[in-house]
């Protein structure tokens, strides 16, 4: 009886068109969840009277609320079309799929200006000035093996594998896939609570919801080994949580009583977190005892709002909302701070995000810090020093001016061709940057959302993205098969 259900979904495309005309993006989020639903309840064996019972029933009420539609032509084409698809994998109803990619994501050009492009990529990557990123022997070797496809191809993410709404209403600030995992989320929401969702088996769905929290939680890290999450909130406490059952182990009270907004673990040492909170104070807390570090606190010039240490976690960099980035030196035996450099990226823009990548490529060593700032832009600034210091490599325009919008670096370092950063932004769109490509730099754009992507997070073999926005929605990508 599946078939009765891809007739509800035919129905429903029919008068999308109708709905918030002016929002064509709602539209195409719309029809994704409801697909997603129709799928998941086809598998509960409904019997088949009541389920034609409530297809008359919603063509009725569809019919009620926006009006009967003479085109009957458009209703045939839509089922149609519907009929060519399953309820596992339904494509766009208003194109033809053939014409786009995965899930009615318009592919930007064909195989053959692929291949066309690889071409054009290595005439350019041969003529590269002196100074230049240089790759070895190897690197070369390794790209051949590649097949030398483009990073068109290498980030073409258009199908919408599933869609989480546990928190809607409540912004979700910040999602991270697990470390080196393929299927296991987390997020946090303003709501107060947190989710951890495993993706696979199929259908996906929320494992545990962490409650504890009084107020919103503004941020989260996963430890290592996965097992333990911390996490920051406006009541003023950091928790610790268990993933497996999400019991709260600690709870860690600001001595005083700010918010805590940031917080990410030492990469070495996952005994120590450091946190930060509204009254500008950087602090390194141990987690299995939950007090402080002596020696490991300092203060910004404004409200902490983001953190990330480099690789080897012998710097860390914090930036503030009054538009600045510090650098701190990390010592590892003791855990204290010493404030290093101090860069104003614009004085008065929130600095949203701070993250961290010692090689950018394969090619060669491009330590780097990808910042979002509020400005509009995305910055990326390559670290030219032991200490830290900052000097601006590129930007690239995106809509930013007041949410805390976050970005990331590709996780996988590939021989191909270029290097992957991916951000939200404030029209509601994902971005695909190629750092390296000096004209039209953006790779792929993911449309779908209701509101202000908030963050983005690759899964570890980068076969799914997640990214959340200030509706509270949660869809996870997949990469387009060729």
């Amino acid at each position: 009886m599946a078939a009765v259900w891809q007739q509800v979904l035919a129905v429903d495309a029919r008068y999308n068109a109708y709905r918030t005309p002016t929002f064509p993006q709602f539209r195409t989020q719309y029809i994704r969840r409801r697909s997603q639903l129709l799928r998941e309840n086809a598998k509960c064996g409904f019997e088949s009277g009541l389920r034609r019972h409530y297809l008359r029933l919603r063509s009725q009420l569809l019919a009620l609320r926006y009006g009967p539609l003479s085109e009957q032509s458009s209703f045939r084409a839509s089922s149609v079309r519907s009929s060519r698809t399953t309820l596992d994998r339904m494509e766009d109803f208003e194109e033809d799929p053939r014409a786009q990619g995965a899930r009615g994501h318009r592919r930007s050009v064909s195989r053959g200006s692929y291949q066309l492009q690889a071409q054009m990529n290595r005439a350019v990557y041969d003529e590269r000035t002196p100074g230049a990123l240089v790759p070895t022997s190897v690197a070369e070797a390794s790209r051949a093996m590649a097949g030398d496809t483009t990073l068109s191809e290498n980030y073409a993410f258009a199908g919408m594998h599933h869609i989480f709404d546990q928190h809607v209403d409540s912004a979700v600030p910040r999602l991270q896939f697990a470390n080196d995992d393929k299927h296991l989320l987390a997020c946090c929401s303003l709501d107060g609570t947190l989710s951890i969702m495993i993706l696979s088996p199929s259908p996906p769905s929320v494992k545990v919801v962490l409650k504890g929290h009084a107020g919103p939680v503004t941020d989260f890290a996963w430890s290592l080994s996965n097992d333990v999450i911390v996490s920051t909130s406006k009541d003023g406490t950091l928790r610790i949580w268990n993933t497996a059952d999400g019991r709260c182990i600690r709870e860690v009270r600001d001595p005083e009583a700010s918010e805590l907004l940031c917080c990410t673990f030492q990469p070495m040492n996952n005994n120590l977190t450091v946190v930060g909170n509204s009254k500008h104070l950087l602090q390194v807390v141990n987690i299995s005892t939950g007090k402080k570090v002596k020696g490991g606190s300092s203060k910004l010039t404004g409200r902490v709002l983001s953190m990330s240490f480099d690789a080897p976690g012998r710097i860390l960099w914090a930036g503030d909302d009054r538009g600045s980035v510090f650098s701190f030196l990390f010592d590892m035996a003791t855990g204290k701070l010493t404030k290093a450099k101090r860069l104003v990226v614009s004085e008065g823009s929130p600095i949203c995000s701070i993250s961290a990548r010692s090689w950018i490529s394969r090619e060669a060593r491009d330590p780097s810090l990808l910042i979002n700032a509020c400005v509009n832009k995305l910055l990326l600034y390559r670290v030219v020093d032991n200490e830290g210091t900052l000097q601006l490599k590129r930007s690239f325009p995106i809509k930013h001016g007041s949410q805390p919008l976050h970005s990331i670096f590709c996780p996988l370092m590939s021989f191909r061709q270029g290097a992957c950063v991916v951000t939200g932004s404030e029209d509601a769109c994902v971005y695909f940057f190629d750092v390296e490509r000096n004209t039209k730099a953006i790779v792929n754009k993911l449309q779908g959302h209701g509101g202000p992507v908030l963050d983005v997070s690759f899964n570890c073999d980068e076969s799914l993205l997640a990214s959340a926005d200030s509706t509270g929605m949660v869809i996870i990508w997949r990469r387009e098969q060729k």
